[in-house]
């Protein structure tokens, strides 16, 4: 695991030495609460520090409500809250709502998560008093592979990966392209911990940039009856 992180902070370096891009942080905490096999509801804070590794300017409060139709549908509504620094100062806040379909699938240990995500989104820039909205759609191909066991369960040891791309009505049409590779580990049926690297490329505010993340994420999961099904791995959102 060790060689693993030197790894990852590797890439950012020669990233960083080859261009004037450089890594940023990207941390997370998530918790998810299993009302019964049907219901569930998921709070998630996250942090970025977006131009200086340990200088935090970009805040996410979200959540919602998931139904399982089976062990692999599940529709979910989500509204949350964003906000984003400049130089120290407040210079974005969003308010965005949206639905969900994820469908998973098996192929033997390996799990497939394939998630549609249709956004609206509202802005307000304080400094201005200026307001927006839009809409964005986003498709994302997760992948969890265990380790040591033959799925996600306490004591075991993962991989994840996803692409995922992001696109809406207004030019350009496509907005974001993301990449993350990582490895974690479920301590137990309650929490469980993943980090790794992520590229992101950005086609619509900022001009064609990219950016490098070391991501970091905790995830905290509390199931009413006690089912124990395979555990679901939030990634970086």
């Amino acid at each position: 695991m060790k060689k693993l992180l030197i790894l990852f902070i590797l890439i950012g370096y020669f990233a960083s030495a080859q261009t004037d891009e450089h890594l940023s942080s990207f941390n997370m905490v998530s918790f998810t609460y299993k009302h019964d096999k049907k219901w569930m509801a998921y709070l998630e804070l996250q942090d970025r520090a977006i131009e200086e590794f340990s200088k935090p300017d970009y805040y996410e409060v979200k959540g919602g409500i998931g139904y399982n139709i089976d062990k692999n549908n599940q529709p979910f509504i989500g509204i949350g809250r964003y906000g984003t620094y400049k130089e120290s100062k407040f210079y974005q806040e969003e308010f965005r709502i949206w639905l969900q379909y994820i469908f998973s699938q098996k192929i033997s240990k390996l799990k497939i998560d394939h998630r549609l995500r249709a956004e609206k989104r509202f802005f307000y820039f304080p400094q201005s008093g200026l307001a927006d909205n839009t809409s964005r759609f986003r498709y994302r191909m997760a992948l969890t592979l265990p380790l040591n066991k033959d799925k996600i369960e306490p004591n075991t040891f993962f991989l994840n990966a996803f692409e995922e791309v992001f696109a809406g009505p207004n030019a350009p049409n496509f907005k974001r392209n993301r990449l993350f590779g990582g490895f974690g580990y479920q301590l137990n049926d309650y929490i469980g911990a993943n980090m790794g690297y992520m590229w992101q490329r950005e086609f619509a505010n900022s001009g064609n940039r990219s950016l490098h993340f070391l991501y970091f994420a905790l995830n905290f999961t509390f199931d009413r009856l006690k089912y124990n099904e395979m555990h679901q791995i939030p990634v970086a959102d």
